[in-house]
């Protein structure tokens, strides 16, 4: 099926304009040197280094504020290129937690997600192969962070149900802990028409349905805008061909009131 193989590259996916302003209220963790060391250790492996550009991975760990001794988690953690650097953030005292769901796993990660959690630097990740509506074991609380990056229009096609799954994020973060959503923008008054077909979503669709679950906006990031994308096109590293990686993408912060 041809959307599987795109959800396959999800891992690949980039922007590759420069980073702009950042207008999150600030949250402790990493310093921006801090979070550029991460970057730039030499123990990382070259495909990662390869997204980086697009990526803008330091701005990523600056902007969900993750830091030492944290307990952050990932969605839809893919192969695991995010959820590394967040194993890298939090350090040996923090845990991270990745979740795939069941078809995920079957069609594309299973064996990059084994190699990845193999690595000595991802000891503290925890494994989470559960479905979106669930995505954590109820024992999983307090957490500082939950970062969806770039997969929010993937759970749309994957029939999962936003509103149950943004509830159990809700529930398993700690009051003051956020919610951290990046994806690349759909026009404007689209909703999800466009997740399966361009891979993109609604910004302000995003926003609602979080909001809804209780939380409050508390930031956003410019870093992954492009106001060059037309936002007519399926932003899938796949089917994008030379515009790959310059999808136009939102970046929201959410947090869970105190």
């Amino acid at each position: 099926m041809r959307t599987l193989i795109l959800v396959a590259c999800l891992s690949l996916a980039g922007c590759a304009h420069a980073p702009a302003s950042d207008s999150s209220t600030a949250a402790p963790g990493l310093s921006a040197a801090a979070a550029q060391a991460i970057v730039d250790a030499p123990d990382r492996t070259e495909a990662d280094r390869a997204l980086d550009a697009g990526r803008h991975p330091a701005a990523l760990l600056e902007f969900v504020g993750a830091g030492p001794g944290m307990k952050v988690a990932e969605l839809m953690a893919g192969g695991g290129y995010t959820t590394e650097l967040l194993a890298r953030a939090v350090g040996p005292t923090g845990t991270v937690y990745g979740q795939n769901p069941k078809l995920v796993l079957e069609k594309f990660a299973e064996k990059p997600w084994s190699e990845r959690l193999a690595r000595p630097v991802n000891a503290k990740v925890v494994r989470s192969d559960r479905e979106f509506e669930e995505p954590l074991p109820p024992e999983v609380t307090d957490l500082d962070a939950v970062v969806s990056n770039i997969i929010y229009h993937d759970t749309v096609w994957l029939n999962a149900d936003r509103a149950k799954m943004n509830a159990a994020i809700f529930r398993a973060l700690k009051p003051g802990g956020v919610y951290v959503v990046i994806d690349s923008s759909a026009k404007p008054g689209s909703g999800v028409s466009d997740a399966q077909t361009l891979h993109r979503i609604d910004e302000q669709t995003v926003k609602d349905e979080v909001l809804a679950a209780g939380f409050q906006l508390a930031g956003q990031s410019d870093v992954w805008r492009n106001p060059q994308d037309t936002r007519d096109w399926n932003s899938s590293p796949m089917a994008a061909g030379e515009r790959r990686g310059t999808s136009d993408r939102f970046a929201l912060k959410f947090v869970k009131p105190r």
